[in-house]
């Protein structure tokens, strides 16, 4: 095949994809099952859907909200989620760094993300409230002055991970490794302190 022709192909593909992309906007849905992914959702509201092991990949969520949804261990390779708030979802499991690293801004509130991933994301833009981070790995990630207040911690991982500044107010189970992370003003009560020294094995007493 010549240049010409093998350029011809290359756009035909291009045009293809650009046509089964819908934009949606200003929708509600409830109650669904399955999405149509690799489309564009703005502004758009989820209730109640359960998306549980379901592909989402190259989907584009912009500015939109999930409110009481399953996406546990749902495919999110490649899709953007920016200016998305996720309020009392369940979420065990997913790879969230398979994601667009570019387009990631995410509020969770009252949210389940037990074993998420978020392998060296940048997390500045997240914020993340009452919610069970239990086993979640965010191994080398960029969170400086991210907020992550009132959550449950227990064997989440913060090697190597960035978190000056960062906010663990009213957070527990909390434990870092000081020799391994960057905590620079980094925002801890009294009571996290122990996690911070157990790999020394020291008896704190208040």
């Amino acid at each position: 095949m010549d240049e010409c022709g093998w350029v011809s192909e290359v756009l035909e593909e291009e045009t293809r994809k650009l046509k089964s992309t819908m934009l949606i906007a200003n929708e509600t849905f409830e109650k669904l099952t399955a999405l149509d992914n690799q489309n564009e959702y703005e502004c758009c509201t989820f209730k109640n859907c359960d998306f549980s092991g379901g592909n989402l990949s190259a989907t584009k969520f912009i500015e939109s909200e999930f409110i009481d949804c399953n996406l546990s261990n749902a495919k999110l390779n490649e899709t953007s989620i920016l200016d998305v708030q996720f309020k009392s979802c369940k979420m065990l499991g997913i790879q969230f760094d398979m994601s667009n690293p570019l387009l990631f801004s995410a509020i969770f509130e009252n949210c389940q993300l037990n074993d998420c991933t978020f392998y060296e994301m940048k997390l500045r833009q997240a914020e993340f409230t009452n919610s069970s981070l239990e086993g979640a790995d965010f191994t080398a990630a960029d969170m400086k002055e991210v907020k992550i207040t009132g959550c449950d911690l227990s064997n989440a991982n913060f090697d190597r991970a960035n978190l000056e500044g960062a906010d663990f107010l009213m957070s527990v189970r909390l434990q870092i490794d000081p020799e391994l992370t960057r905590i620079t003003k980094a925002k801890l009560s009294m009571s996290q302190l122990p996690g911070l020294l157990s790999k020394y094995n020291l008896k704190i007493k208040g």
